[in-house]
């Protein structure tokens, strides 16, 4: 008995001090048809050169930490008003007291959309397992291969992971959307035909057009997004891969 209160003891103290950098109180870009909070958790095991999310990645300690307690008494004020919390990084994978972290937020009866790279299949399981996600981003850098991938996230020997995070997905009961970033240089058209088939199936396709801002590589903040028109070709090139289809010009 004593030992499971000292389990019960740990676990309540890395939740009280988990690490949120960033809490948005409002957001209608987050969860599509939502109004949502969004908690941001610091590190990534990824570094996508368009991430513009640069702080937040490389110097995490440099920004100040959003205490639970104070995100808690926040989201009281708006019951009834927004709708879910988004779980954003960086990775929140890596952090290893998420369940415990989102079991408090379900305990408060919010709806929770987790974003992730699918670099961790084994946390995404756990989460789906214990039903503590309402929805999930899945985040597609490149085409599935080694090669690419390592081009569009400076790592590699991850895409088994991806394609299990994929899969575990589509025969899940939950919601969920697949994203890419259609980056000059690393998505075009010649890449999304090939990412395409190795997608085919899936519930929603999020394609989002890169934004050169507070990138990660600095010579990306003055490369031009596409055009619109080039944006629509991509979409209506995915028609009939994915049940659902967005374009975010």
């Amino acid at each position: 008995m004593n030992a499971l209160i000292k389990k019960d003891e740990r676990l309540l103290h890395k939740v009280e001090s988990f690490p949120i950098k960033g809490f948005l109180e409002t957001s209608l870009l987050d969860w599509c048809g939502k109004l949502s909070a969004v908690l941001f958790l610091p590190g990534c095991n990824f570094r996508c050169p368009y991430c513009h999310n640069t702080e937040l990645v490389l110097q995490p300690h440099k920004l100040p930490d959003v205490s639970m307690d104070y995100v808690l008494r926040r989201l009281r004020k708006f019951k009834g008003w927004i709708d879910g919390i988004v779980v954003t990084g960086g990775e929140p994978t890596l952090q290893p007291a998420l369940p415990s972290f989102i079991r408090r937020i379900k305990k408060k009866n919010w709806l929770v959309k987790l974003d992730t790279n699918g670099s961790n299949i084994d946390m995404l399981k756990q989460l789906i397992d214990e039903q503590l996600l309402d929805c999930v981003a899945l985040d597609i850098k490149a085409p599935l291969n080694e090669v690419d991938y390592y081009r569009a996230t400076g790592r590699c020997f991850i895409i088994e992971s991806i394609k299990e995070c994929l899969e575990l997905l589509k025969s899940s009961n939950i919601d969920y959307e697949l994203r890419t970033t259609v980056c000059p240089g690393l998505i075009d058209k010649k890449k999304l035909k090939q990412l395409l088939p190795q997608i085919k199936g899936a519930k929603r396709l999020v394609l989002q057009n890169f934004r050169p801002s507070q990138t990660i590589d600095s010579r990306l903040q003055h490369l031009m997004p596409y055009p619109k028109e080039y944006m629509q070709e991509l979409g209506q090139m995915s028609e009939g891969y994915v049940n659902e289809l967005r374009v975010v010009e």
